[in-house]
């Protein structure tokens, strides 16, 4: 789950139980399998790939994990899955965007619609809430795994765009497309990271003071993510200590 890239949810997002880890590796994995399809099996010459390979990694995916769905993917398996988002309202007003991959345009907008529709939100247009966010790279160190001057020196002149820290952590930011070859490089030099994320990020954020709303939209959080077909979800909540 993915609002802000606070530590706070940062760490929100990566205390998962071993069956939601098996999910990620799973939702990364279609994606490894879908570039493979578009590009070939050589990351070298397939950019794309060397990124999601650079992805799975960040949420230490084994790499025979990766080798097994890139060969896989190379075979005759005739899945076909398309990118689909949708874009909607959770209770109070805050904006959600889903990113999913299907091979069922029909069974996905229906569950998605649905828990929308369950959990107190509502489905709406393509455009009607994604122009409140800003696609970026986000890259967490942990404050006792580096110096923050040659962190800061390394990650700039690697390509970061902006660099910041708070009680816990530093925040390398990137452009969306450079994240996962940032994070690479930071790494060959010995850093040890706690996150690399592509993620959209909200221009303002919505506090829910009313339990309902807040039950509610936590379930609405959590019926998506644990879809299948879901890849994605971005919102601007505003979530509390």
């Amino acid at each position: 789950m993915s609002g802000h890239s606070k530590w706070k949810n940062i760490m929100h997002k990566k205390e998962k139980t071993d069956a939601q880890r098996a999910k990620v590796f799973t939702k990364i994995g279609k994606e490894i399998a879908i570039a493979v399809r578009e590009g070939g099996a050589d990351p070298v010459s397939n950019s794309k790939l060397r990124d999601l390979i650079s992805k799975a990694k960040s949420n230490n995916v084994p790499n025979d994990n990766i080798d097994r769905i890139i060969k896989k993917a190379s075979g005759e398996e005739n899945v076909v899955y398309e990118e689909i988002t949708y874009e909607g309202y959770g209770p109070s007003g805050v904006a959600v965007i889903v990113e999913a991959m299907t091979d069922n345009r029909n069974r996905t907008a229906s569950d998605v619609r649905h828990y929308f529709d369950k959990f107190g939100g509502k489905l709406g247009q393509n455009g009607c809430v994604s122009y409140l966010f800003t696609d970026r790279g986000t890259i967490i160190v942990a404050k006792d795994k580096a110096d923050e001057e040659k962190l800061m020196e390394d990650a700039l002149e690697a390509g970061a765009v902006d660099f910041s820290s708070d009680d816990e952590v530093y925040e390398i930011e990137t452009e969306k497309s450079d994240v996962y070859a940032i994070a690479d490089t930071l790494r060959s030099k010995g850093y040890e990271l706690e996150s690399a994320e592509a993620e959209k990020v909200p221009s303002t954020y919505v506090t829910l003071d009313n339990e309902d709303d807040i039950r509610y939209m936590n379930l609405l959080l959590e019926h998506l993510e644990d879809n299948d077909d879901v890849q994605d979800v971005w919102h601007n909540w505003e979530m509390e200590d």
